[in-house]
C-alpha cells in the first residue's frame, strides 16, 4: 500500500512538473537499444536505410522514451515518473502504455518531456489485494518546442507479489531452460504502404524470439534505464514472492512492437499501445502478431497486437494505427 493515504493522493491528481531534460537521441544508443529488443530493422543502425525508408535520419524504435529513465535525463530526484506516491518498487507493475507520435524521434532530437498525473485510484484486485492505479502523461517537445510525442503510463501497486496462478513458472535453478513447447516460424510481410493493399482480417509479420535467458532482462535494462533488481536479481525476486526474476512488462512490449515496424513504414505509424496481461520468464517464448480490424475513411489502418508465449499464455494485448496513403 502506498505510504501516503489515497486521498492525499488524489489531491495531487492535476500536478505537472518537467521530468525529462536533455534527452538526446544518440546513434549509438538507439542502435544498442533495437538490439535488446531484438528488433534487426537495418533503419535504425544505418542512415542510408533510414533514408531510403523516407526519414531524415536514424529513427529511435517505437518504445524508445523508455530511455528518458536514464538518470542523466532526470530533471528531478523522484525517480520513476517524477512523483513521490509511496509506492513500493516491488509491488509495482506497469498496466498500460501508450504512445501517439507527432513524427518519429529521430538522431539529433534534444527532447524536454513534462509530465501530468493525470489520475489515481484504487481496485480490489483479488489475489493481488488493494491495487493503487496512478496514470502519468509526459508529453515531449524537441529542440524546436515541437511535439513530437505524448507517452501515458498507467503504475500499478499491488499489496504483494501477483500470484499468476501458474504452477509451471521457473523455479530456483541456475539454468535458463527453454520450454519444450514447439514455438512457430517467424513469419515476413512487405511492408504496406498504400490503402488499396490493406483489408479488415489481414494478418501481419510473426515475430517470435526464443528461449529467452536473463541476459536478454538484463541487456534491457542497460538499454532502457530500467534496472527495478525484480528482472535481474534472483533473491531479490523471490523475496518479493516471485518464483523468479521475469522480464520487463516494456521489454515483451518492445518485441510487440516489432510487429508495427516490421508491416508499416515508421513515418506511417501514429500510435501503439500494450496493456500487460502476464510475466515473462527465463526459458519462455515471446510469440508477437497483428491483424487489422479496422480502416477509417481518412486512411487510418487499426491493428490489434497480442504477444503470447509459445504455449499460448497472453503476455499484453495492443493496438497500433497507421495513416496510408490511397
Amino acid at each position: 500500500m502506498p505510504t501516503d493515504p489515497i486521498e492525499e493522493l488524489e489531491e495531487r491528481i492535476g500536478e505537472s512538473r518537467v521530468t525529462v531534460e536533455g534527452f538526446r537521441i544518440e546513434p549509438g544508443k538507439v542502435e544498442e537499444f533495437a538490439r535488446s529488443i531484438t528488433d534487426p530493422l537495418p533503419a535504425f543502425r544505418d542512415a542510408e536505410a533510414a533514408r531510403a525508408a523516407g526519414l531524415e535520419d536514424v529513427p529511435a524504435p517505437l518504445t524508445y522514451a523508455r530511455v528518458s529513465r536514464f538518470p542523466r535525463y532526470q530533471a528531478h530526484d523522484q525517480g520513476g515518473y517524477g512523483f513521490d506516491l509511496g509506492f513500493q518498487p516491488e509491488y509495482v507493475l506497469h498496466g498500460e502504455q501508450t504512445y501517439e507520435f507527432e513524427r518519429p524521434l529521430t538522431v539529433g532530437d534534444v527532447l524536454t518531456g513534462t509530465t501530468t498525473l493525470s489520475d489515481v485510484y484504487q481496485r480490489d484486485g483479488g489475489r493481488a489485494g488493494t491495487m493503487t492505479f496512478a496514470i502519468y502523461e509526459t508529453t515531449y517537445r524537441d529542440q524546436n518546442d515541437e511535439l513530437v510525442l505524448t507517452d501515458r503510463s498507467t503504475v500499478i501497486e499491488t499489496e504483494g507479489a501477483v500470484d499468476n496462478g501458474d504452477d509451471d513458472a521457473p523455479a530456483s535453478d541456475d539454468d535458463d531452460g527453454a520450454s519444450d513447447v514447439s514455438a512457430p516460424d517467424a513469419e515476413s510481410v512487405e511492408t504496406l504502404q498504400s490503402l488499396a493493399d490493406a483489408s479488415v482480417g489481414d494478418t501481419g509479420p510473426t515475430v517470435v524470439v526464443e528461449d529467452l535467458e536473463r541476459k536478454h532482462f538484463v541487456k534491457y535494462a542497460g538499454a532502457s534505464g530500467d534496472f527495478n533488481p525484480i528482472h535481474y536479481d534472483e533473491p531479490y525476486a523471490r523475496d518479493a514472492g516471485n518464483p523468479s526474476v521475469f522480464g520487463q512488462g516494456m521489454f515483451t512490449a518492445g518485441v510487440a512492437s516489432r510487429v508495427a515496424t516490421d508491416w508499416f513504414a515508421l513515418a506511417d505509424i501514429d500510435s501503439f499501445s500494450v496493456r500487460f496481461q502476464s510475466q515473462v520468464f527465463p526459458g519462455d517464448t515471446i510469440v508477437a502478431t497483428g491483424e487489422i480490424t479496422d480502416i477509417s475513411d481518412a486512411g487510418t489502418v487499426e491493428v490489434t497486437l497480442e504477444a503470447a508465449t509459445a504455449a499460448g499464455e497472453t503476455l499484453l494485448t495492443g493496438t497500433a494505427t497507421a495513416t496510408l496513403e490511397e
